[in-house]
């Protein structure tokens, strides 16, 4: 990050820490994936812009629902992280990374719909069961869960 900061508008890595609960460990990882950015002091200390609390408050709350920090980082693909975010900024990145939630709720919604058809069956009904894979024939389909991969889409 190059743009000057006053030094009231950055926070060290211990601060950020507390404000966002994310270990400093974390968030160093964080910024070896280019998904935040700090400064360096004189002392080669971080320091970090006031407005990268949003950001490392965002991957928290996409971690804790089980979004790969790639698609977070995907979804942050133009937001800059070398001056404060505009309103457009951040609604460019909201609507990409809707689209990518959108579909990941389909396929969590399609797995949850098999579970608890499992659930209620308990595989007294092997003809029946959508997941049975007999002597292993989905192998030459590819790699993978193929089954629950190739589910239909509720829209389709």
């Amino acid at each position: 990050m190059n743009a000057p900061h006053e030094p009231d508008e950055l926070l060290t890595i211990g601060e950020m820490s507390r404000r966002t609960g994310v270990a400093p460990s974390a968030l160093r990882y964080y910024e070896d994936l280019h998904l935040i950015a700090s400064v360096r002091t004189s002392g080669n200390q971080r320091r970090y812009a006031r407005h990268m609390l949003r950001r490392v408050s965002l991957i928290s709350v996409a971690k804790r629902l089980g979004v790969p920090l790639a698609d977070v980082h995907e979804a942050f693909g133009d937001v800059p992280m070398d001056s404060t975010p505009s309103h457009a900024d951040w609604q460019r990145a909201s609507r990409r990374w809707k689209t990518q939630l959108e579909e990941r709720r389909r396929g969590l919604e399609r797995l949850e719909a098999e579970l608890t058809g499992c659930i209620g069956c308990g595989c007294l009904s092997l003809k029946a069961c959508a997941l049975l894979n007999p002597d292993d024939a989905l192998a030459a389909t590819g790699a993978g869960p193929r089954r629950l991969a190739d589910l239909p889409d509720d829209d389709g």
